[in-house]
């Protein structure tokens, strides 16, 4: 087991380049099902989750080289219609793209239901909605997504989702790019990396259109094509820089971003009292002032990111006043709190609320990371408290930031990762 060991209290300084967007490569990767003939995919984050991913198409019969950590080619042409690997697909939560890209080929897809972080129900009503929608058949059954296109296969449907949901936006486009006719999404999710899936699969040759607005048109074709694609910059991993910059102080530029799908979140830093300066593909973040307090309610974008919720409430508890978190995505996503209460912290969190008074300083200590971005936020913490942060279960972190410890390290941050001490390891005497 790893830990990060951070001794904190450094204010950053430097230059950071922002890696792909682990959730549009999330969807991208598994929609390479789809495609007849070899697809390279530029600017894949290397993280567990997308090296799980690549995992399940191999064991699929993809052929896939890696020709650079975050350049690869995928073949598919021959890929077998089989069962996605349990094992592998209980690890992450973006394996239910796979329900809709072996939907989309084959017809039919038996799915175990995914795993991934644990802060909260997420349902996938709405991805069977829209599967349904399309003429589909689906049943959960001993834990098991089970969904077949009628025997003609999938058709065009207008599906109105619920409520905003970004997996089952992407999903039910994945299904619908080889469907016969036109579905329409509406209600759809706008978020940066719908947007890439719609045009990762439109240069593959589909006919997606509407993708950044709510209601999205997908005109099924009969197949796709190889070609290259390059994924978009992560809109998460620039502002988990942006915000420990304002918590920990100092000077970074952050490069390889597209600076209006960071617009929410440098609006609030400033509101903080950090100093954001936007260039072409680049951002300043400086802080040297104590941060001014500040509410934040998460939306769906081009709302305040639920994703950045954590890490903007490290800043906040640092801030000078009470801010306030409403969350309005996931019931159950404030459990990161206790662990910024254990460093100091001030926070009384009621159901979707978090109240949070401002103090002086945070202390080291050891801390828990809950979840993905929970993760991300005990970094933040630990870089801007004074003394030792130890952080347990990383691998949550592993899963969305590549090279995490390199980066911050080249920014001038003590951070390490190191071996956990096995308690049953028993001294020897003298």
């Amino acid at each position: 087991m790893k830990q990060y060991l951070i001794r904190g209290g450094k204010p950053l300084s430097g230059v950071v380049s922002v890696s792909g967007a682990k959730n549009a490569a999330v969807a991208i990767l598994p929609a390479a099902l789809l495609i007849n003939g070899c697809c390279r995919i530029e600017n894949v984050p290397d993280i567990s989750d997308t090296r799980l991913l690549l995992e399940i198409l191999d064991s699929m019969g993809a052929k896939i080289r890696r020709l650079s950590p975050n350049t690869i080619d995928i073949d598919c042409s021959h890929a077998r219609d089989s069962e996605a690997n349990d094992a592998l697909v209980r690890r992450i939560r973006a394996s239910y793209y796979f329900i809709g890209a072996q939907l989309g080929r084959f017809g039919h897809a038996r799915v175990a239901l995914p795993g991934g972080c644990n802060f909260g129900p997420r349902p996938i009503d709405q991805h069977i909605k829209g599967f349904e929608a399309m003429g589909a058949s689906v049943d959960v059954i001993n834990g098991y997504v089970c969904a077949n296109a009628p025997a003609e296969g999938l058709c065009g449907g207008r599906v109105n989702l619920d409520m905003v949901s970004v997996g089952a936006t992407m999903n039910i486009m994945i299904g619908a790019v080889l469907a016969d006719g036109i579905t329409i999404i509406e209600n759809a999710a706008k978020e940066p990396h719908v947007v890439d899936l719609a045009n990762f699969l439109n240069a593959m040759g589909a006919k997606v259109s509407g993708a950044g607005t709510d209601v999205i048109k997908i005109r099924g074709v009969k197949s796709l094509h190889g070609g290259s694609y390059t994924i978009i910059p992560d809109q998460i991993e620039a502002g988990t820089y942006m915000a420990a910059v304002a918590a920990a102080g100092g000077n970074v530029l952050i490069q390889n971003l597209i600076p209006k799908h960071m617009d929410c979140i440098s609006a609030k830093l400033r509101e903080m009292g950090a100093s954001v300066t936007e260039y072409d593909d680049s951002i300043r973040v400086e802080r040297t002032d104590r941060l001014k307090k500040a509410n934040v309610k998460t939306l769906p974008y081009p709302g305040f990111p639920t994703d950045m919720q954590p890490q903007i409430a490290v800043c906040m508890a640092l801030a000078q006043g009470t801010s306030i978190i409403t969350e309005s995505i996931y019931d159950t996503r404030f459990r990161y709190c206790a662990e910024l209460c254990r460093m100091g912290a001030s926070i009384k969190v009621e159901t979707k609320v978090a109240v949070i008074s401002g103090v002086e300083s945070l202390t080291g200590c050891t801390v828990h990371a809950c979840d993905l971005r929970a993760g991300a936020a005990m970094v933040i913490a630990g870089l801007a408290a004074e003394g030792t942060t130890i952080i347990e279960d990383v691998e949550y972190i592993e899963r969305g930031y590549e090279t995490l410890i390199e980066k911050l390290s080249a920014l001038g941050a003590d951070i390490r990762r190191v071996e956990k001490p096995d308690p049953t390891t028993v001294p020897s005497a003298g």
